[in-house]
Parts: structure tokens; C-alpha cells; sequence
């Protein structure tokens, strides 16, 4: 009797979070399936488990409502060839919805999302990351606001002439000739604002957050960014930073990714690429990037990788400390799946948000809690972005 009374109280718990998160509006804001594989002929129509974070299948296994997919091309890429290659990616997109008009839907204001989603269709909108896309060009960031981005990471981890990075303020600090936003950096801020275009803080160096906070007259986002008094490092949002986002009524979305998880997953993860020397020296001679090697050793060899992976309740602590700094309204998800090479190890791909639901229920959220942190706090500051309902 105790058994039976013990399985239907697990049975009514799965079936609480369940039906929680597929009736919540739950919002990514940050996935890179766009640069990671349809720019690398990989078709996100088809099934890629094993090869992918995402397809279209798996976001509705997953539960995902809304989907920004982020418009992204490295430092690489500069004058004459960074817009082109975001357009391209923008194309592809648009491509990709056009083809699946039954599945998903090109969205650039709140009632557009509401629309999407009474429609049961994957609400799809975009956001440029990276600064340098604009390529010190004011027309062409009117020209991704008018393609439908609506939003701009400031910087990547490559700085622009206008803005510094979080990893260049911390890595070549004496060698910056400006730090922060310069007055025309403050302008495209300002010009965001007015075209309605959110501003991202993910990626940005100190004195570029504090430039771009004191600049903006409209609530931002950090896409895809972790707490720094869990794991100092660059990538991650210092105490003064995640109250000053507050303050400001933005939202922070936490990234899935382990380093910035994970104080201990950088120690784990040398010893790991220690063994794998040799093949990293090859591909850094072939001028991979570092992110590049780290996504190929953890693919090729994935049972060693399995013992670097933090758990989920790690991503929880980091949302647990946010609420208790600043209030559950200011929270949400910015998986920067397809953009990362490890994640917590529940979190195997997009299938796995619910459980992401389950845990915040474990933890002793309320349902209305966690309907903020799955989408409601982003729509909150989408429409607060948003000028003329457009």
C-alpha cells in the first residue's frame, strides 16, 4: 500500500511539471544552431540528435516556445564581410520558417508571439551577437533592426572600436587605447533604443556594462550570462552588475555552459585536454579556435568528457542566488545551446528543458515563479522594448 501510495504521488509530480511546462511560455534567448551547423549544411528540418543541441522536432519535444536564434560570426570577420555573413545567416532563417509555415513563424513583437504560440508554432526571432556585425555603420544596425533582430550583444569576445569586451578588459586591460563605450558606442545605445531594439550586456567588459546601464533609457538583457560569485570568471556577472540590472528592471538568462557554471569544470577540463595534446597542437596549427578544439575533443571522445560535466542543480543554485539578489522578475533561460561544448549533464540537448521545470519545482518555487523565469520576465521586457507595437 505504502509502494502504491509512494508511486502515485512520483506519478502526479511528473505529471505536475509536465503539464507546467507546456502550459508556461517558455523563451530561449540565445541558441547558435544558426552558425554552428545550417552554416556548416546541416539542416535543422531533419533529426539531428548526436550531431546537434537543436532541430525543429526536438524544440517542440522540449517544450520551447520562443527561439532566438543568434545571428553570429567571430572575430574573424570584420569590415566587408561580417555584415554579409549575418545577413546570410538571417537568410537562412528565414529560408528554414518559409519551408515550415505549419511549425514555426518569423516573430518581432509581443503580439506576434502570442500569436505564434495560440498557433502552436515555434515563435522564431533573432538577435545579432556581436557589435563588430555592424561594422561601424549605423545603417546597417537600422537594417537588422528592419530584417527583425531585436536584439544586439554589444560585443563578443572580440571588442569593436566603440565598445570593449569582457575578455579584452580583462586580458588586455593595459594595452586598450579606449575602455567602455566611446560617445559613439553611447549613440548606437541610444539608436537601440529608439528603433527598439533590446541591448545585451552578455559579453561586454566592466566599464562597457556600466556605460551601457547609465546610457540606456530601456530595461536589458544579458542573453546568456552567469554569476560571478559562483565562478569568477570573465564571461560572468560581478554582485553590483547583477544589481544594477535590476534596478534597471532587465533580466539576466543563464547560460547552460560549464565553464561559467562550474568553478571546478576549468581544472577538470585541462587535465582532460592534456590527453588529447597532440591533436589539439594540430588543430590550433590549422588556426581552429579554441572553442572550436574544445567542441571536437568533447564530441570525439564523450565518455571522458561525461565525468567534466556539472549537475543541474548547479544551473539552479546560480538562478537561486539571482532571485535572492534582486527578485524572481528579473531571471530567465539563455541556453547558448549549439553554441557551447558542455552542459550540465541532465541537460543533453533542447528535449531536456522540463526538467529544468521539475527542478525549479524541487527547489520550492511557486507556478507563477517559474512561469517568470521560463518566459514571462522576457516578454516583460520585449514589450517594454518595444516601440509603437512593433
Amino acid at each position: 500500500m505504502r509502494l502504491l501510495l509512494l508511486f502515485s504521488i512520483f506519478l502526479f509530480s511528473c505529471q505536475s511539471y509536465k503539464s507546467l511546462h507546456q502550459k508556461a511560455i517558455v523563451v530561449d534567448t540565445h541558441n547558435d544552431v544558426l552558425s554552428s551547423a545550417t552554416m556548416k549544411g546541416l539542416n535543422i528540418e531533419n533529426d539531428l540528435t548526436g550531431k546537434t543541441h537543436s532541430d525543429i522536432a526536438r524544440f517542440k519535444k522540449g517544450g520551447v516556445d520562443a527561439q532566438i536564434f543568434s545571428i553570429f560570426c567571430n572575430e574573424r570577420f570584420g569590415k566587408d564581410t561580417a555584415y554579409k555573413f549575418a545577413n546570410i545567416e538571417i537568410d537562412s532563417l528565414y529560408a528554414i520558417v518559409a519551408r515550415n509555415p505549419d511549425k514555426m513563424m518569423m516573430v518581432t513583437n509581443p503580439l506576434q508571439l502570442q500569436q505564434a504560440i495560440a498557433q502552436k508554432k515555434l515563435a522564431c526571432l533573432m538577435g545579432v551577437e556581436g557589435g563588430h556585425m555592424i561594422e561601424d555603420n549605423l545603417s546597417y544596425l537600422d537594417a537588422f533592426y528592419k530584417r527583425g533582430v531585436r536584439y544586439m550583444t554589444l560585443t563578443w569576445n572580440n571588442s569593436t572600436s566603440w565598445a570593449t569586451s569582457a575578455l579584452d578588459e580583462t586580458t588586455k586591460k593595459d594595452s586598450l587605447v579606449h575602455k567602455g563605450l566611446n560617445a559613439f558606442g553611447k549613440n548606437i545605445v541610444k539608436r537601440m533604443n529608439s528603433l527598439g531594439m533590446m541591448v545585451d550586456i552578455s559579453h561586454v567588459g566592466e566599464q562597457t556594462f556600466w556605460d551601457a546601464i547609465n546610457t540606456t533609457t530601456k530595461p536589458v538583457i544579458a542573453s546568456h550570462s552567469c554569476v560571478y560569485n559562483f565562478n569568477p570568471v570573465f564571461r560572468n556577472l560581478k554582485d553590483e552588475q547583477i544589481k544594477a540590472i535590476g534596478k534597471n528592471g532587465g533580466v539576466i538568462h543563464l547560460n547552460f555552459f560549464s565553464l561559467f557554471l562550474d568553478s571546478t569544470f576549468q581544472k577538470k577540463a585541462d587535465k582532460y585536454s592534456a590527453l588529447y595534446k597532440r591533436e589539439i597542437d594540430s588543430l590550433t596549427i590549422l588556426k581552429w579556435a579554441g572553442y572550436e578544439i574544445e567542441g571536437y575533443l568533447l564530441a570525439k571522445y564523450p565518455e571522458a568528457a561525461k565525468n567534466l560535466k556539472p549537475p543541474l542543480s548547479l544551473l539552479i543554485d546560480h538562478i537561486d542566488y539571482i532571485v535572492r539578489l534582486i527578485g524572481v522578475d528579473h531571471v530567465g533561460l539563455g541556453s547558448d545551446f549549439d553554441g557551447i561544448s558542455s552542459a550540465p549533464k541532465e541537460l543533453k540537448d533542447v528535449t531536456a528543458m522540463p526538467l529544468i521545470t521539475k527542478a525549479l519545482l524541487k527547489r520550492g518555487y511557486s507556478k507563477a515563479d517559474v512561469r517568470k523565469i521560463l518566459g514571462e520576465n522576457f516578454i516583460r521586457v520585449f514589450t517594454a522594448n518595444t516601440v509603437n507595437g512593433l
